[in-house]
């Protein structure tokens, strides 16, 4: 007697391989466009982020650390005299360090210790920063780094970027579909592939002994907030 499962199981393997080729017929019979586009939008900023520090050197590394906190507490104390919260002043280097001299033919000689301490401060007030960067350095900051500028709150700006995202990704589909005799049938996919990124540092540097005779400028510009997308259109005639 015949089992009946054999002559089943290749009814079923059929059956799965047509709809297989059915699909891939289909999809071959699509004609499709792959296209990316962005949209970017350049809000003004409403926070900036700004390092400052204070560098001490001293015979010992104990005097050298001890002299360092003396100084990066009149420091933060004026930060927070000037209004910065304690959330928003926050350490991002601590670092000790010999210093050696290097006479020609003689081995290397230790001539102390260098220590550095670095802060990050958040200010979201744009017009505070010069005043903020003269009172620090007034109050002992040696040296004033890198700041960079931002947004709070990024999504509206996100949102904005992204409609006008997929208007662009739109017209250019529109455009190669005319290009080649078709139409837009439908968005079949679309990807989103970037969003918000907060502007590059840029050098703020001042030095020990600098005295601002006037209140220091500080152009904060715009920021760049830019969504990249990515959609297939299916195309008809």
């Amino acid at each position: 007697m015949k089992s009946p499962i054999a002559p089943l199981l290749l009814l079923t393997l059929c059956a799965q391989g047509a709809h297989a080729q059915n699909a891939a017929d289909a999809r071959f019979a699509a004609t499709t466009l792959n296209v990316s586009a962005y949209g970017e939008v350049k809000p003004p900023p409403d926070m900036a982020a700004i390092t400052l520090g204070v560098e001490t050197s001293q015979p010992t590394a104990a005097q050298a650390m001890s002299a360092n906190a003396a100084r990066m507490n009149r420091v933060i104390a004026a930060l927070k005299n000037a209004g910065v919260p304690d959330r928003d002043i926050q350490t991002s280097q601590l670092d000790l360090s010999p210093q050696y001299a290097y006479p020609q033919g003689q081995p290397q000689q230790l001539t102390g210790y260098r220590a550095s301490n670095q802060v990050t401060v958040i200010e979201d007030d744009i017009t505070k920063l010069g005043s903020l960067a003269d009172v620090v350095v007034s109050a002992g900051a040696t040296n004033i780094g890198q700041i960079s500028f931002g947004l709070m709150n990024p999504v509206a700006a996100e949102n904005a970027a992204r409609v006008a995202a997929v208007k662009a990704l739109e017209d250019k589909a529109a455009l190669y579909a005319n290009a080649t005799g078709y139409r837009i049938g439908r968005l079949v996919n679309l990807n989103e592939g970037g969003g918000y990124q907060p502007a590059a540092p840029r050098p703020m540097m001042f030095t020990a002994g600098f005295r601002a005779e006037a209140p220091t400028p500080v152009a904060a510009g715009v920021v760049s907030v830019r969504v990249d997308v990515s959609g297939v259109f299916e195309l008809v005639k």
